[in-house]
């Protein structure tokens, strides 16, 4: 694990969605993802390009979840569901 998961900041959060659920560890400088587990018929995948900000995509053939967790301004998480 990343050590600035490790102290600090606002601990160990998980983050449903309608694709699966994704748990994350906010550190005192930056996000680090614990586990990503998909529903039945999602995929998931992962994207950290900086230690600070964390997005975890569950996927299926209609839909898409896409979790967002950052420890900028402050520690938080969001969720946006798209369907087509």
């Amino acid at each position: 694990m990343d050590p600035g998961c490790e102290e600090g900041g606002a601990g160990v959060y998980t983050v449903p969605s309608e694709g699966g659920k994704a748990t994350v560890r906010f550190g005192g400088s930056g996000v680090c993802l614990i586990s990503a587990v998909p529903n039945q018929g999602f995929t998931v995948s992962t994207e950290q390009t900086e230690p600070q900000n964390l997005t975890v995509t569950f996927s299926a053939s209609r839909h898409r979840s896409e979790i967002t967790a950052t420890t900028r301004p402050q520690s938080q998480a969001g969720v946006r569901e798209v369907s087509w």
